[in-house]
């Protein structure tokens, strides 16, 4: 099923909610637009929420994956609540589709334009942009991009594109034009929005240059070939995915706008002949974060050679200080570090419990919601609910009602003849 928590959770709201509300990638809480009139304490509480959806959604939406959430409990992806259903349905990860943008609603670019301070640089815009594509890439599951998400993609807005002609859906492989400013978009579906599109577009300083467009081309390059380059980003088993792949930064002392993801092949079979240890970290604060994990003390990690060898100069900046065991990633950027040898630790959650650890945070915890999800005891075997595949089933009911209603009226009519 494609998987709308994590398109949601990276953007903003749904597609059919607020047109300006941002998520992860889109600076909520770091950096807030102009039309956000929560409290700082409520943005963040909002953020952490977004970032747990990103971390079930990260580990292949997989139903009994078990992590550390906003509130320090541990859980199951099911026990973490989307919009009053679980943020993890799947048994195996290759049943989602892992997807940021699609031909439905705005591309990935435009919902950027839309979401993102008004302060924000094309440039800013392009890397919020990026790092939508990395949550795919190296996600567990079935990455599915959109048509042009290499290419800036834009549709000037048109969140219903479909008989919209060439003029707001084409693509240009030159790298001369990603489509943004081509127009106000058809009334249909977007007339209520004019006045806000009207401003965006007429802006000549957020127009992507064919350099902005070459740089998303060559980023996206770079992450496909990250993904191909360990079985590691493509795990097949549910077990797998639990025994190989952790969190860190979790709970309420969690630094916000951060995830910090690892990656093993010291359990199991070699899936990655060249590394025993990977670890992500997505930042999509404006600054550098650093980030410190004791275990790693004395570990030999180095950014790993594809973003070492990047077109992207501030990706090339990440480091890692084998001392302290401490992760340091730019503004805006995903950082893949890598260790041929990994230490002798267990990134296996503890054992089955729903009690929050007892080790005081290192840094005052926020105010946050909890989840709204009941704990569960030990998962069992019980087959899945099919509440998450309602919406994947709707569209097949429909069609085949209205071929049955189809049917009915010609049948009537011949009978009148």
């Amino acid at each position: 099923a494609f998987n709308d928590r994590r398109r949601d959770a990276a953007r903003g709201c749904s597609a059919f909610g607020g047109l300006r509300e941002q998520g992860f990638v889109t600076g909520l809480y770091d950096a807030p637009n102009a039309t956000e009139n929560r409290s700082s304490l409520e943005q963040q509480a909002r953020l952490l929420t977004l970032t747990d959806w990103l971390r079930v959604s990260l580990a292949g939406s997989l139903r009994e994956y078990r992590l550390r959430d906003l509130t320090g409990t541990w859980l199951t992806g099911a026990d973490v609540g989307y919009n009053g259903l679980p943020a993890g349905y799947t048994r195996a990860p290759q049943e989602a589709v892992n997807y940021v943008s699609a031909h439905d609603n705005e591309t990935l670019f435009d919902a950027v334009q839309l979401k993102a301070p008004d302060e924000a640089t094309v440039a800013d815009r392009v890397r919020m942009h990026n790092l939508g594509i990395d949550l795919v890439m190296l996600a567990q599951g079935v990455p599915f991009f959109h048509a042009g998400d290499d290419l800036l993609r834009s549709k000037s807005l048109d969140r219903n594109s479909y008989n919209s002609g060439d003029w707001f859906n084409r693509l240009d492989f030159s790298i001369q034009d990603n489509g943004w400013g081509a127009g106000l978009p058809p009334a249909w579906d977007n007339q209520p929005q004019w006045p806000v599109m009207r401003e965006l577009l007429g802006n000549p300083a957020l127009k992507p240059s064919p350099d902005d467009i070459q740089a998303a081309a060559a980023h996206f390059q770079e992450m496909l070939r990250l993904r191909q380059s360990s079985k590691l980003f493509r795990l097949e088993t549910a077990q797998d995915v639990q025994e190989r792949l952790t969190f860190f930064n979790t709970g309420p002392e969690q630094t916000p706008g951060l995830i910090v993801m690892a990656l093993s092949d010291a359990v199991g079979a070699d899936l990655d002949p060249d590394y025993e240890l990977l670890v992500v970290l997505f930042n999509a604060t404006q600054t550098p974060q650093t980030f410190a994990i004791d275990a790693f003390q004395g570990t030999d990690f180095a950014l790993h050679p594809i973003l070492a060898a990047s077109a992207d100069p501030v990706v090339r900046a990440a480091r890692y200080d084998k001392t302290t065991g401490a992760f340091t990633v730019p503004g805006r950027t995903t950082a893949v570090f890598a260790a041929a040898k990994a230490p002798e630790i267990s990134i296996l959650p503890p054992p089955n419990t729903t009690t929050p650890p007892t080790t005081a945070p290192t840094v005052p915890a926020p105010t946050v919601a909890p989840s709204t999800a009941t704990p569960r005891p030990t998962p069992t075997a019980t087959a899945p609910s099919i509440v998450p595949h309602l919406e994947s089933l709707l569209w097949p009911v429909a069609i085949a009602a209205g071929v049955i209603v189809l049917l009915v009226v010609i049948l009537w009519s011949r009978t009148r003849e």
